[in-house]
C-alpha cells in the first residue's frame, strides 16, 4: 500500500443457486485465498450470497434470514484478514426488500449500498422483488453494532488516505446518471461493481466499455465482479466477467472461469490527475436514531383458516365459485375465439380435474354461443381405468351434451412398450408415465384432425408438487385449471353440483366427489382404485395450506408448520404434518422444470405459478437451506 499502490480482486466463486451455506463457504474460502495473494480490496458478485437467479424465492423470509445469517459469518471471518470485502445480498429495510452490496472488514459490517436502478425490461424483473434504494439514509444495528445503508456513503482507508471507494451495483453503471459520477466528484478514488449481467454474444464488447470508459471519465480504479458457474440456467447464461480498469486502461480481465482475477492500483497517479479539477461534492447524511426490543415467541391466540383457498361462509364460497367458473371460462372463450378453433378436445377421465375442465369448456361454447356437441370429450381407458369413474366419465359426458370419443390406449401402449423393451410385468415409472403420454398425444392428434384446442385439466396442487407426466397430461394448449388448487376444484365442482337443475348431472357430479383422487395409471384390485394419489404425496388439504403460506407470504418453514400445527391440531398429529411438509418443500423445488414450461392457462386467485407471471423462480434452486430448517423442527 506505499506509494499508492493498492492489490485489487475480483471474485467470481462458484454457488449453488439458493444455498446461502454452500456460497458463504465458498466466499470464506476466496477471502481467504486472496489474502495470502496480498489482495486488501476484494469485490465479489452481485447477490452472491443467495445467487442472483434466485426468482421469487428473494420473497421467501427463510432465504432472506439464511443471506443475513451469511454475512454475520463474512464479517467475522474479515477479523482473519487485513482487507475490505464487498459481497452481495438480498437485505430488507423498513418492510422493503433491497438488493445490497454489504462492505465487511475488521470482523464487522462498516456499511451497506442499495441498488439504485433496478432494470425491468427484457430478461430482467428486479423491480418484481426489490425496491430502488434511491436517496437511502439509513442507520440500524447488527448484533449490538450500528451499520450504514445508503447511496451517500464513501469507505475510507485511515492508515491510506488516497483510497476511498464508492459502490454501485451492476444496472447502475449502465443508467445515464451512474451513482458512480456522484461517488467519485465526493472523492472516490476506485468504484467497485457487483454486478449479475447475463451474456449473450457481443455483451461482453459493450460491459467492457462501460467498465474503461467509466474508469476514463471518473479518473478512476474500477473493480467489477461477475457470476459465472453456478447461477441458473433455466432462461440465461452467466459467463464470469470479471475486470479491473484504472483511467480508462483494463489491468486484468477474465472470462469463462470461476476464481479469481488480480491487478495493482496506482491510487496516486489517479489522484494527481484529479487535483487538475476542483469539482468534488460532499454529501450531507442524516442519522437515525434506533431503540431494540427483546425477541420472544409471540402466542398465537387466533384461529389459524386450514383452507386458505376456501372461503368459510357459505354464501361467500357460492359466489367465489361462480365467479372463478365464469373466469375461467372467459378466458377459454378468448382463446378460442382468438385461435379460431372449431372444437376443444378434452380427456375426460371421471376424476376431479377434467370434470371441473369439462365444465368451464362447456360454459365458454354458452359464452360463445357454439354447439356443445363440436366440445370432443374423449375417454381412453387403460390398465388401471375402473367401471366407476369410466361410468362417470360417459354419463358427464353425455349430460352436458359434448360428443363422445372412445380410444382404448390398452394396446398401442403395449406396442409402444414392446417397441422400447419395456417388461409389462414391471409397474415402475415408464409403466404410469407411458400411459400419460399416449393419452396426450390422442388428444393433440384428435385437434389436429378436427382444429381443436386440447384442453388442460391439471390443477395448481398438482402443478405445486410436479404431480404430473412430463409432455404427458403436464401438456396442453389451454390449461383452465391451472391456478385453481384441489381443495377448491372439489368446491366448484360441488357448487355447480348444487346448482346445475340436473338431476343425473347432479347425481354424476357427487360420484365423482366421492372418489378417490388417483391417476388411475396402475391396475385395479378387485375393481377398485388401487392408485390413490394422498397416499403418495399426502393429503390435498395440507399442501395446498403449504402452498398457499409459502407462496402467498413467503413463510420459513419454521412458521408454515408452526401455523399448520395449529390449523389442522383436530386431525393430524405434529410427526405427520412434518413428514408432508419436507415432501412439499423437496417436490416444490425439484419440479420447478416442470412449471418452467407451462402451457397459457388463466390466473383466477390469488396464488398461481405461472412462469410468466406469478411464480419466476429458477429450475436449478437448491433447497438445502429449507430443508436444514425443516430437520431441526420437531
Amino acid at each position: 500500500m506505499r506509494q499508492g499502490f493498492i492489490r485489487a480482486a475480483a471474485v467470481t466463486p462458484e454457488l449453488k443457486v439458493a444455498d446461502t451455506a454452500y456460497n458463504g463457504e465458498k466466499i470464506r474460502e476466496y477471502m481467504k485465498e486472496t489474502a495470502a495473494a496480498g489482495a486488501k480490496l476484494v469485490v465479489f458478485p452481485e447477490l452472491c450470497i443467495t445467487g442472483y437467479t434466485c426468482g421469487d424465492l428473494f420473497l421467501q423470509e427463510r432465504l432472506l434470514s439464511a443471506a443475513r445469517e451469511e454475512l454475520l459469518k463474512i464479517a467475522a471471518c474479515s477479523r482473519s484478514f487485513d482487507a475490505v470485502y464487498f459481497v452481495g445480498l438480498p437485505f430488507a429495510v423498513d418492510g422493503k426488500l433491497y438488493n445490497m452490496a454489504a462492505v465487511v472488514a475488521g470482523g464487522k459490517v462498516l456499511g451497506m449500498v442499495p441498488k439504485t436502478y433496478l432494470p425491468n425490461y427484457s430478461e430482467f424483473y428486479e423491480l418484481r422483488h426489490f425496491a430502488s434504494g434511491a436517496g437511502m439514509d439509513y442507520m440500524f444495528y447488527l448484533q449490538g453494532e450500528p451499520v450504514l445503508a445508503g447511496t451517500g456513503l464513501l469507505f475510507v482507508c485511515d492508515d491510506m488516505p488516497e483510497l476511498k471507494i464508492g459502490v454501485e451495483i451492476c444496472e447502475d453503471l449502465w443508467a445515464p446518471n451512474p451513482p458512480s459520477t456522484g461517488y467519485a466528484l465526493s472523492g472516490a478514488s476506485v468504484i467497485v461493481n457487483l454486478s449479475a449481467s447475463n451474456e449473450v454474444a457481443g455483451k461482453a464488447d459493450y460491459r467492457r466499455s462501460l467498465v474503461s470508459g467509466q474508469s476514463a471519465r471518473l479518473v478512476c480504479g474500477y473493480g467489477y465482479a461477475f457470476p459465472g458457474e453456478g447461477e441458473s440456467t433455466q432462461d440465461v447464461v452467466f459467463s464470469g466477467h470479471d475486470m479491473i480498469a484504472e483511467n480508462g486502461h483494463m489491468l486484468a480481465e477474465k472470462r469463462f472461469a470461476c476464481g479469481v482475477t488480480y491487478a495493482e492500483l496506482d491510487l496516486q497517479s489517479l489522484l494527481a490527475d484529479r487535483r487538475r479539477m476542483n469539482t468534488f461534492e460532499v454529501y450531507d447524511r442524516l442519522v437515525n436514531v434506533n431503540f431494540r426490543l427483546t425477541v420472544t415467541e409471540t402466542k398465537l391466540t387466533g384461529a389459524v383458516d386450514p383452507m386458505p383457498f376456501v372461503p368459510k361462509d357459505r354464501c361467500a364460497r357460492r359466489e367465489r365459485c361462480e365467479e372463478m367458473l365464469t373466469l375461467q371460462a372467459l378466458g377459454l372463450k378468448k382463446r378460442m375465439a382468438h385461435t379460431n378453433s372449431k372444437t376443444a378436445v378434452i380427456g375426460v377421465s371421471g376424476g376431479l380435474d377434467s370434470t371441473l375442465a369439462l365444465l368451464v369448456t362447456a360454459r365458454a361454447f354458452d359464452m360463445l354461443g357454439k354447439d356443445r356437441s363440436d366440445i370432443i370429450a374423449v375417454t381412453m381407458p387403460g390398465f388401471g381405468t375402473t367401471d366407476r369413474t369410466y361410468d362417470n366419465a360417459v354419463k358427464l359426458i353425455g349430460c352436458l351434451g359434448a360428443r363422445f370419443v372412445e380410444v382404448d390406449i390398452k394396446e398401442s401402449v403395449r406396442v409402444h412398450f414392446a417397441a422400447i423393451g419395456h417388461d409389462m410385468s414391471s409397474r415402475d415409472v415408464t409403466y404410469e408415465n407411458g400411459q400419460a403420454r399416449e393419452r396426450t398425444q390422442i388428444l393433440m392428434d384428435i385437434a389436429n384432425m378436427q382444429e381443436g384446442l386440447v384442453i388442460g385439466t391439471g390443477d395448481l396442487s398438482e402443478l405445486a408438487l410436479g404431480w404430473a407426466t412430463y409432455n404427458g397430461d403436464h401438456m396442453s394448449m389451454y390449461a383452465v385449471n391451472a391456478s385453481v388448487p384441489k381443495t377448491l376444484v372439489r368446491h366448484l365442482v360441488e357448487d355447480y353440483a348444487d346448482t346445475c337443475g340436473d338431476k343425473e348431472l347432479c347425481e354424476t357430479l357427487s360420484d365423482v366427489l366421492d372418489t378417490p383422487v388417483s391417476p388411475e395409471l396402475l391396475p385395479p384390485e378387485e375393481g377398485v382404485i388401487a392408485q390413490k394419489t394422498e397416499d403418495l404425496v399426502g393429503p390435498y388439504e395440507l399442501h395446498d395450506f403449504f402452498l398457499y403460506q409459502v407462496l402467498r407470504f413467503g413463510f420459513s418453514p419454521a412458521k408454515v408448520y408452526r401455523l399448520a400445527k395449529l390449523a389442522f391440531a383436530d386431525r393430524y398429529e405434529s410427526d405427520f404434518v412434518l413428514k408432508w411438509l419436507k415432501t412439499f418443500y423437496r417436490r416444490f423445488f425439484a419440479q420447478q422444470f416442470k412449471r418452467s414450461c407451462l402451457p397459457d392457462g388463466p390466473k383466477v386467485g390469488t396464488v398461481a405459478v405461472s412462469p410468466r407471471g406469478d411464480l419466476r423462480m429458477p429450475s436449478d434452486a437448491s433447497a438445502g437451506i429449507w430443508m436444514q430448517e425443516l430437520e431441526q423442527l420437531q
